[in-house]
């Protein structure tokens, strides 16, 4: 898994010349979130965190009784290797962050602590989900030893599905079915912040060196011309070749399908990557993704997704989460961009001040989930128009790098 630095570096600036052509629209195409005339203020923000600890309280009395935490509205309660089962506990850190409620933060030490045995979950590539999200707040916040252990093992779990040929983790297990030998979602770009940071904890570049060579390998083959990405790419496990793009969510086309969430899911890992790495293709990557999506004729005015950009029937179903985790990202990018942070910084304001509306909030203070019309699988018919427990992580994010933010950009 060590690999020779000097050729890294050929292979990374061979990559860079292919790609380093920022942003093929202007950033003003669209003009969807173009001078939005109110802001988001503290009082509204303490507001949305003191609903949040209503909903995290009515789902806590639950998680206790049945060991298990909460994930969607149709879907209830999951066991704790459920992919989504370390978005609770992160919602509790990042509520306790924001409230400082000690209340809260015993909750969240409760709520981690049953997703450590996950720290060995090896079945596909969530173990960044579980654990990062859950363990990862909760050692940036305390500093606990104990925290960051359990981050070293899961990182050491995750590079079990890597493959030197292929220069990349595995995401799902081969599926004759589905004709997959080795599937790649674009999702497993945020398990790449779990490799970066065990590097960064035991000195060991081994992690790094993965996240660098998946990242590149996603870039190579997961978009398109136009930075738009398909859901899965398949590839042969012996040649490292790719065999084919396909789809699990989103639409059922991979040649054309633009998942939402999905282009979401990739502009926030290449924000990560360049802010951690400091490799311009990085930073390229992500500006062209934003592009697309800031730019794309079929984001609706309010900036909340259609659960995918190309769907047929437009206007149809929106995704909250999908909006959610786009204004994380934009706000992991803003501060990263000299050109064009400030439209970042408000493209993520103008989706921030929707969700915070009562279109997209849940105000009634029944139920576990705090954003509505969240989408999970339009065309599975699973999880429609309903409260995600990771829309709300995502939401609760973005918020706090919002407040932290809105000085330097305002």
């Amino acid at each position: 898994m060590i690999y020779s630095i000097k050729k890294q570096k050929r292979g990374l600036n061979k990559l860079a010349n292919g790609i380093v052509l920022i942003l093929i629209f202007s950033l003003n195409g669209n003009n969807t979130y173009a001078q939005t005339s109110s802001k988001l203020s503290d009082k509204k923000i303490a507001s949305i965190f003191a609903l949040e600890k209503t909903y995290l309280n009515n789902a806590f009395k639950k998680v206790k009784k049945a060991g298990k935490l909460p994930r969607s509205t149709q879907k209830g309660l999951q066991p704790i290797d459920d992919w989504t089962s370390g978005f609770y506990p992160g919602n509790l850190w990042l509520t306790y962050e924001f409230t400082k409620d000690k209340n809260i933060l015993k909750k969240a030490e409760y709520a981690t602590a049953l997703v450590e045995n996950n720290k060995y979950f090896e079945t596909d590539h969530d173990i960044g989900f579980l654990i990062y999200c859950s363990y990862g707040n909760g050692y940036r916040i305390t500093q606990k030893q104990k925290y960051k252990e359990v981050i070293i093992q899961s990182a050491k779990t995750a590079i079990k599905r890597y493959n030197p040929t292929v220069k990349s983790i595995m995401s799902w297990n081969p599926d004759s079915e589905r004709d997959w030998k080795f599937p790649v979602i674009i999702d497993n770009m945020i398990n790449l912040e779990l490799l970066v940071k065990a590097t960064e904890f035991t000195n060991d570049s081994t992690y790094y060196k993965i996240a660098i060579n998946h990242a590149n390998t996603t870039m190579k083959n997961q978009y398109r011309a136009d930075f738009s990405c398909s859901h899965v790419v398949d590839y042969d496990p012996e040649t490292g070749k790719m065999r084919k793009r396909d789809w699990n969510n989103g639409n059922s086309d991979p040649a054309t399908a633009a998942w939402s969430r999905g282009q979401s899911w990739g502009l926030y890992g290449f924000s990560f990557m360049y802010q951690y790495t400091h490799k311009k293709e990085y930073l390229a990557q992500a500006e062209n993704v934003a592009s697309y999506i800031l730019n794309h004729p079929n984001m609706p005015k309010d900036m909340i997704p259609y659960w995918d950009y190309n769907a047929p029937n437009i206007p149809t179903i929106r995704d909250a989460s999908a909006a959610a985790l786009l204004a994380s990202g934009l706000l992991r990018l803003a501060p990263l961009s000299v050109e064009n942070g400030e439209k970042y910084f408000k493209a993520a304001e103008q989706i921030l001040i929707s969700l915070s509306s009562d279109e997209y909030l849940n105000t009634s203070k029944k139920g576990d989930y705090l954003l509505k019309h969240a989408t999970g699988n339009y065309l599975r018919n699973s999880e429609i128009d309903g409260g995600l427990i990771y829309a709300d992580y995502y939401f609760l994010e973005a918020l706090l790098s919002y407040q932290q933010m809105k000085k330097k950009f305002n």
